[in-house]
């Protein structure tokens, strides 16, 4: 059984070790179990290390540095804690581990850092929702000054687990080690910049309750849509794999509308049209094979081939230009019930007025995608964006609410969102797609699998995960149009699980 990869927020994850606790299961076995895990990790990671730096917090967090402090000892290790606060005030399953610690607790005012060691990081974890200030952040200043490779116990210091923000101060960990399920800040940037390399435990929480408290928030992972995905059967033709539309902007502008309609095409979508003004007609028509070509100027043109049923969705946006044109058109295809990702222009061309294209689509399953960067989901969603107590997976499912659509907040943190609220945190796309004409294959990629019937939120989380697939087999160096031949094929994506 394939076991989707659930990400919770601290608040979420606090309940569900309540819910294990009040279930039988031992809480300081829990945190034993954690500790234990940070120890390996130091041990498997740095073998050479001349010894440990532990610096513990006022929680259970702190608790996790005690215990792995005590395994760390007991293989040989030379160990050295430190305590922000008085051990004496540990309460709890902390003040277990503290009294099972043997050794001395020393004032983390007092910690030096010295070369070949290696510093664990169990001070706050991923409950912190204030600034770090006062010694925690001279002591947290002293580590990242000297460069020591730390290993953090749940989430680094000083990164919200929430929102992903830094709160004052980070400590920049090497590894991660976190227990029964991910938080929002391992993988929301800055947080994901902070985490270094993830180490997922169980622990000892069954994954019934970490179900059971489930917040419809995931990584983007094959288990999420592959399920979706179409397959290709012999009795199919071209028409049973959808017809895209890819409106292309004028005569200078044909390139945008070109590298979505490749990607796409490469996607698996049966047919793919160019619809173009006159004025780019020749231009389109130079570069273009397998992708057909079709003009279409105004809205007259357009509504006699939206009398075409087999024309079942578009894409509305690279390179088309900014303008009336560009609402009027997708009044139009609203008005016609069909698909629509809106990508770039589309969507610049709304930031005037966006109640105008929420209006268009509001009510019924949502139809259409919005693939806005930062800059254009601030000119389309300005209150969402200056929200600094919103997380980016916040902003993304109020959107997508807000637009009765399905929302890729794009970045190195994409986050995919539904009107319903389901939502997941795509990680697998390289820095390197951060390159012109790179969103235009995404968007071509949602329409694809869209005119192939997979549902919206479905279509639209695969197809990132396609697009940073894509990105890391081209490689460092790529260009957009090295995209849409790296694109992994439907039985290719479905080997994956």
């Amino acid at each position: 059984m394939t076991v989707r990869h659930s990400i919770l927020t601290p608040a979420t994850m606090a309940k569900v070790d309540s819910a294990a606790i009040g279930s039988g299961i031992d809480g300081y076995g829990l945190m034993v179990t954690a500790g234990s895990a940070i120890s390996a990790c130091v041990l498997e990671r740095y073998p050479q290390a001349t010894g440990a730096l532990i610096l513990c917090g006022p929680g259970n967090n702190g608790g996790d540095g005690y215990v792995a402090a005590r395994f760390l000892q007991a293989s040989g290790m030379p160990v050295r804690l430190y305590s922000l606060v008085d051990p004496d005030k540990l309460t709890g399953d902390a003040a277990r581990a503290r009294d099972d610690w043997h050794g001395p607790i020393e004032k983390l005012q007092d910690m030096n850092c010295e070369s070949g060691q290696v510093a664990v990081d169990a001070l706050f974890g991923a409950g912190l929702d204030r600034p770090i200030e006062g010694q925690a952040a001279e002591a947290m200043q002293k580590v990242l000054e000297s460069g020591l490779p730390v290993v953090a116990a749940d989430l680094p210091s000083g990164i919200s687990g929430r929102t992903g923000q830094i709160e004052g101060v980070a400590l920049k960990a090497a590894h991660t080690v976190t227990f029964a399920a991910s938080k929002p800040g391992h993988y929301l940037l800055p947080g994901a910049q902070h985490s270094g390399h993830m180490h997922l435990v169980d622990i000892g929480i069954p994954q019934r309750m970490i179900d059971d408290h489930c917040e419809q928030l995931w990584l983007n992972t094959p288990e999420i849509w592959s399920g979706s995905l179409p397959s290709i059967s012999s009795s199919g033709h071209k028409y049973t794999r959808g017809h895209l539309g890819v409106f292309s902007g004028s005569f200078a502008q044909t390139g945008a509308a070109r590298l979505a309609a490749q990607a796409a095409l490469r996607s698996g979508a049966g047919l793919v049209t160019i619809l173009a003004p006159s004025s780019a007609t020749a231009a389109n028509a130079a570069h273009l094979t397998a992708i057909m070509l079709r003009g279409v100027d105004d809205a007259d043109a357009l509504d006699v081939l939206l009398a075409d049923k087999r024309f079942t969705g578009f894409v509305l946006g690279p390179g088309f230009g900014l303008g009336e044109k560009v609402r009027e058109f997708t009044g139009h295809i609203a008005a016609a019930d069909r698909l629509l990702v809106l990508d770039a222009d589309g969507l610049s061309a709304f930031a005037d007025q966006p109640d105008a294209l929420f209006s268009n689509f509001a009510g019924g399953e949502p139809k259409l995608v919005l693939t806005p960067h930062d800059g254009e989901f601030k000119r389309l969603f300005p209150d969402l964006h200056q929200d600094q107590t919103l997380s980016k997976v916040d902003r993304a499912r109020a959107a997508a609410k807000r637009a009765n659509a399905i929302v890729i907040y794009k970045g190195g943190d994409t986050v995919v969102a539904s009107p319903e609220g389901r939502a997941v945190i795509n990680t697998n796309a390289p820095p390197w797609l951060a390159t012109a004409g790179s969103g235009d294959c995404l968007a071509g990629i949602v329409g694809a699998l869209l005119v192939q019937a997979v549902p919206p939120f479905e279509a639209a989380s695969a197809a990132a995960y396609m697009h940073g697939l894509a990105g890391s087999r081209a490689g460092e160096g790529l260009t957009a149009e090295d995209l849409p031949d790296n694109i992994p094929s439907i039985s290719q994506l479905s080997d994956l699980q």
